[in-house]
């Protein structure tokens, strides 16, 4: 739906730069698509762990207590509408850029469900001798399973939990580049949402068409410090 709304917007503002960017090589539309989609899901990510309202739209991912592929898509679709790389790129198909959108939105996913595993496959890789190097710069360029849990993990106080950092999707090398990343090769030793009064499923998938009674007051839930 939001790439469609974006090709509409640019056909209806724009119509004479379709497929202007068809001719340029395949490696500057693979950086255009890190930048103007993974990069500014970075920035969205991080905004929705600093912005009560945003971050309403986001518990559903957190809320679970376990880490799996299964909450991969669990958000509130709000969280989906809104989120600024889908509509970016849905311009740079527009511009002709959509081959390189198909290799890469394989790449991506294929990242993304690898880090959201509970099989905590980057373990085994860390402890062959002559994968070391290649190890430390595979997981400050990508997301992987151990970095990626860090930021689902349930309570700072554990040394590994890292809910305010470590939110890169494809490249978690924006962590790096910003100062989020947080790297210890562990595992939290729970998973979930701390600080936050439970709501319902409905409200965590439909905020704000639908408002849970076991909510927190408005006041209580302003309190950016708590955000997980």
């Amino acid at each position: 739906l939001v790439m469609w709304a974006s090709g509409a917007l640019m056909q209806l503002s724009l119509p004479e730069a379709k497929g202007a960017l068809a001719q340029i090589p395949w490696v500057l539309g693979l950086l255009l698509f890190l930048v103007f989609d993974d990069m500014t899901q970075y920035w969205w990510h991080r905004l929705t762990h600093r912005v009560p309202a945003l971050y309403a739209l986001h518990r559903a991912h957190h809320s679970a207590p376990y880490m799996s592929i299964r909450i991969v898509y669990r958000n509130n679709s709000f969280y989906y509408m809104l989120m600024p790389g889908i509509w970016f790129s849905g311009v740079l198909i527009y511009l002709g850029l959509a081959p390189v959108y198909y290799g890469y939105l394989i790449l991506k996913m294929t990242v993304i469900f690898a880090a959201h595993s509970s099989v905590a496959w980057d373990d085994k890789l860390y402890r062959i001798g002559f994968l070391r190097p290649l190890m430390w710069l595979l997981e400050r360029v990508f997301s992987t399973p151990s970095t990626h849990s860090a930021h689902h993990g349930l309570s700072a106080e554990d040394g590994v939990t890292h809910y305010k950092g470590n939110f890169g999707n494809l490249l978690f090398l924006w962590d790096v580049l910003f100062g989020t990343a947080k790297i210890t090769r562990r595992r939290p030793v729970a998973y979930g949402i701390e600080h936050l009064a439970p709501v319902s499923w409905t409200q965590e998938l439909f905020w704000p068409l639908v408002r849970s009674r076991k909510a927190r007051s408005s006041a209580e839930a302003k309190v950016e410090g708590a955000l997980p």
